[in-house]
């Protein structure tokens, strides 16, 4: 089509000349297509150059490998069918592609976004580590022919980079042959059977896991669907986390048990001498009810929801502390939040040989504790 003459131009020009960086898709016509953008750059594989389209789908990325004339026809046929915009960047300046509905093509030329190219490696796609096992179906995230379904793609996401998470903290634990795993507010356990397939299935760990969770009817669907899964050494059970009693807890993982929870779930992985503690902290209550009606001196805690985010900073961090006090190394980064909840901080503690300054950690905490007028964190009282 003479309407992309622009376009192949550019792009011939740009390989010719060397300064080719990347060409993205975007705007997808269809959003019930599952492809929200495409990304295409130059790789040598075998020494020879080809463009690498990377389709990025919402449950998974596909990788292709084309000539520049094979691109080039790619392109167009990905513009006319599937996406209303692409931008093509050089080194000496940027073009816009835009297609309108009645399918007019329109460009834009703006100043250089790059300074530089990018590496000309080969990259292989993200693995996927949630397998297509039963368990997704199961549990409604896929359908009979392992396809995740559309509403489902954000929480196979969550799935997982949970796992891509745990892999990289196993690596760096010592954990005994067989490992006792507590989830503690387990809920409809999307992630408890996500790690127990992962750990016991795919990389065939002896390890026993636990779900606990206070909703009954959730339990005993989760213990149905465990059965119908054949996952023999995944069970539920129903009890508030205070009432669980296991000494024998490698790994304590709480994701997103509510308020004071969190620090039910800590004090039992702390009583347990638990190797790994994993949590997704939520809903800060209990800080931010105790200073309720105090006069707060930093000029931050003067609007509402920057003294929520503070509080909830300042509560996270007293449990880092309180962590690093029974000589634990922790670490916080970002997770996934799920569809009930903004909140996505990970607290990662894991059991070291190395014996903290007590006092100093004392100090820190005591600190933080004047600064915004906190009596006492609910850890702190279990501890």
């Amino acid at each position: 089509m003479n309407e992309f003459q622009q376009l192949r131009d550019t792009l011939n020009e740009s390989v010719l000349n060397n300064n080719f960086v990347k060409l993205t898709l975007s705007k997808p016509i269809k959003k019930s297509d599952g492809l929200p953008n495409v990304y295409v750059r130059l790789v040598k594989i075998k020494e020879t150059e080809m463009f690498q389209f990377t389709y990025h789908y919402n449950t998974n990325d596909k990788v292709k490998n084309y000539t520049i004339s094979e691109a080039i026809t790619e392109i167009e046929i990905l513009l006319m069918d599937n996406f209303r915009a692409a931008t093509l960047f050089t080194l000496t300046k940027d073009l816009l592609i835009f297609i309108s509905k009645r399918k007019l093509v329109s460009y834009r030329e703006n100043m250089a976004s790059f300074k530089n190219k990018l590496p000309e490696t080969h990259d292989k796609p993200k693995e996927r580590l949630a397998e297509a096992g039963s368990y997704l179906h199961h549990l409604g995230i896929t359908d009979k022919q392992g396809k995740v379904i559309h509403k489902m793609a954000d929480k196979y996401r969550q799935i997982n980079k949970y796992l891509e998470i745990i892999e990289g903290l196993l690596k760096s634990t010592k954990l005994p042959k067989h490992i006792n795993i507590v989830d503690m507010g387990s809920g409809k356990g999307y992630l408890t059977f996500a790690l127990y397939d992962y750990l016991v299935n795919q990389k065939k760990y002896s390890a026993t896991v636990t779900g606990i969770e206070l909703r009954k009817e959730l339990v005993d669907y989760c213990n149905d669907v465990a059965d119908k899964s054949a996952f023999t050494n995944l069970s539920f059970v129903a009890q508030p986390i205070q009432e669980y009693d296991n000494n024998k807890i490698d790994i304590l993982i709480a994701l997103h048990a509510c308020d004071t929870a969190t620090d039910d779930a800590i004090y039992k992985g702390l009583s347990a001498k638990a190797e790994l503690i994993i949590c997704a902290p939520c809903c800060h209550k209990q800080i931010r009810q105790q200073v309720k009606g105090k006069e707060q001196e930093s000029p931050l805690l003067k609007y509402g929801i920057f003294k929520e985010r503070q509080f909830e900073m300042v509560t996270d961090t007293i449990r880092a502390l309180i962590l690093e006090k029974s000589n634990y190394n922790t670490k916080v980064f970002e997770f996934i939040s799920n569809e009930h909840t903004r909140k996505n901080v990970m607290l990662v503690a894991s059991k070291s040989i190395k014996k903290n300054d007590i006092s100093k950690i004392d100090a820190k905490i005591a600190g933080l504790k004047e600064a915004y007028a906190i009596e006492s964190h609910y850890l702190e009282t279990l501890v």
